[in-house]
């Protein structure tokens, strides 16, 4: 059982030349059940040094009231996993800028056949969310924006 966060867009550019030793941007899906909820054409699958997306920044999908938000000295989070969720952010508002569509969705993989139900969906917008309070929350597909 592992997170496994999925991404699309309507942006061509190829984000694997992003990949390094925390985060890999792999154009061929996992194959979860969740990603029929992907609205644009470029899929990716978004790998962390775990080889799932279980080293990113998540909320389980009964917490999410706790929203965006950066690390806090009472819960500690691993420095690589903080650090590797700021490049998916960074990369994510690449994208925005220059005018692609973006969603993602985080789901908690366990080898089912149907897809979990969307919790919601969320407008992110980037203007709002820096990249250091940006996680994702479980069973929630993001739509991103940027937003004076």
């Amino acid at each position: 059982m592992c997170f496994m966060t999925i991404l699309s867009t309507s942006s061509d550019y190829d984000l694997s030349l992003a990949n390094n030793e925390l985060i890999q941007f792999v154009k061929k899906l996992p194959g979860i059940p969740e990603e029929k909820y992907l609205r644009f054409e470029n899929k990716w699958f978004l790998a962390s040094n775990a080889g799932c997306s279980c080293n990113f920044r998540h909320l389980s999908g009964d917490s999410i009231e706790l929203g965006f938000g950066e690390p806090e000295e009472w819960f500690q989070e691993d420095h690589d996993t903080i650090e590797a969720t700021h490049q998916i952010a960074a990369s994510i508002r690449m994208l925005i800028q220059q005018g692609a569509n973006v969603d993602c969705l985080d789901a908690w993989a366990h080898e089912q056949n149907d897809a979990a139900t969307l919790i919601d969906d969320i407008e992110v917008n980037l203007a709002e969310v820096s990249d250091a309070a940006f996680r994702f929350f479980e069973e929630y597909r993001f739509s991103f924006t940027i937003k004076a």
